[in-house]
């Protein structure tokens, strides 16, 4: 799960993680404390005020879910529909499961020593990086299989968090909480919207989705 910081925060305690305003965190745990996320930012680690932060949350992100949980979700599925979720021995990390049509295929997302997250030789900075890396790349050896976002699960809509202000006419302006129709958001750097009748490209972290579940 990552995070974009709305404010900047400065540590008063040596277990805490300073960021700036606009910094991506990476949130690893949100289960211990109400008030307090364990996030990672630049390879170091701490708590982080959640009323700092604003959560961009996706929908195969599943959260704190058993393997069975997530083999009935995904039982019965097309092949590639898939969700990660936290994993259940180690606290902190996170496994993806995966349908292959006849059965659901568990995979565990490992990090190396600068956390970049793989799951088999290529390394990524954030779980949305390998997510989208999966997406046109098979997740399986054996045979092909590429991940797939259910339609019921892709955004339609979205609030804008801050103002946008376009620097090119092919920009899309928005001011905070308007909602903006989603036209293509398959871009992990602009994405494409209408507003106010005025279609555009503007950068994603400007924006909270709004999923809707059929």
């Amino acid at each position: 799960m990552e995070a974009v910081a709305l404010y900047t925060f400065r540590a008063t305690e040596s277990d805490e993680l300073s960021f700036n305003k606009g910094d991506m965190l990476r949130i690893t745990n949100m289960e211990d404390d109400p008030n307090w996320y364990t996030a990672e930012l630049h390879n170091r680690k701490g708590f982080v005020p959640k009323n700092y932060i604003n959560l961009r949350p996706h929908a195969w992100f599943a959260g704190r879910i058993s393997r069975g949980v997530a083999e009935n979700r995904l039982r019965h599925r097309e092949c590639g529909a898939f969700l990660v979720r936290e994993s259940e021995s180690a606290p902190g990390e996170f496994s993806m499961s995966v349908s292959y049509g006849d059965h659901v295929q568990h995979f565990k997302v490992l990090q190396d020593r600068c956390s970049q997250y793989y799951v088999w030789d290529e390394a990524f900075s954030s779980l949305n990086e390998l997510v989208e890396f999966y997406h046109s790349n098979s997740i399986a050896k054996e045979r092909t299989v590429f991940l797939r976002d259910p339609e019921q699960f892709r955004p339609h809509h979205a609030h804008a968090l801050f103002d946008f202000n376009p620097h090119h006419p092919s920009q899309l302006h928005f001011v905070r909480g308007d909602v903006i129709e989603l036209v293509d958001c398959s871009d992990s750097v602009r994405w494409r919207g209408r507003c106010h009748g005025r279609v555009g490209y503007f950068p994603p972290e400007y924006v909270q989705p709004i999923y809707q579940y059929q």
